[in-house]
């Protein structure tokens, strides 16, 4: 919306979600590996069963739930190295996956795609049921999270993350 507004509009909305599944796909065909940071505990193992399910040339290089101390990040990050994954999947939701890839990116570097995908190993896992395609068309996935998404325990208020995206879009439609 605000590319349209701005006069040079996006072809096309790719959601972090979508991207996901292409590259598994895509994945599951070049025998990629991947790694995945993030969500609950229980969730995590959940959603590496289902893409193990869903994906069998996949190949898991690793997995760790996204509540992390700052005393277990260099084991974390450690983990990671060794494991030596084709693609590391962030799902600590925003803002939060993309401070800690940014504070580890030297120490990634190695890896050759690092990416957020905010609540996307949550719908995999079935915890979270995805937008249904009217909220998609309408661009409100973020509205149908913020209504019937749970909020994981110890994460702050969505209502409170969320009160940006209206501003954003306030900002867009009187901007040109």
């Amino acid at each position: 919306m605000a590319s349209k507004r701005k006069g040079d509009p996006i072809a096309e909305r790719v959601t972090g979600y979508e991207l996901l599944l292409e590259l598994l796909e895509q994945g599951n065909s070049l025998g990629w590996s991947f790694y995945f940071l993030g969500t609950d505990e229980l969730t995590s193992c959940k959603a590496v069963e289902k893409i193990t399910e869903l994906y069998p040339n996949v190949k898991i290089a690793g997995r760790h739930n996204g509540f992390l101390t700052k005393e277990e990040e260099p084991a974390i990050v450690a983990e990671i190295q060794r494991a030596q994954p084709d693609l590391l999947i962030v799902a600590m939701g925003a803002p939060y996956s993309d401070k800690w890839v940014y504070k580890h990116k030297q120490e990634l570097a190695q890896v050759k795609v690092v990416f957020g995908v905010g609540g996307s190993l949550d719908v995999i896992a079935g915890k979270v049921t995805p937008a249904p395609a009217l909220w998609k068309k309408l661009n409100l996935e973020w509205l149908h999270r913020l209504l019937f998404a749970p909020v994981a325990k110890g994460q702050k208020s969505r209502w409170r993350r969320q009160a940006v995206l209206p501003k954003f879009v306030f900002r867009a439609m009187i901007r040109k």
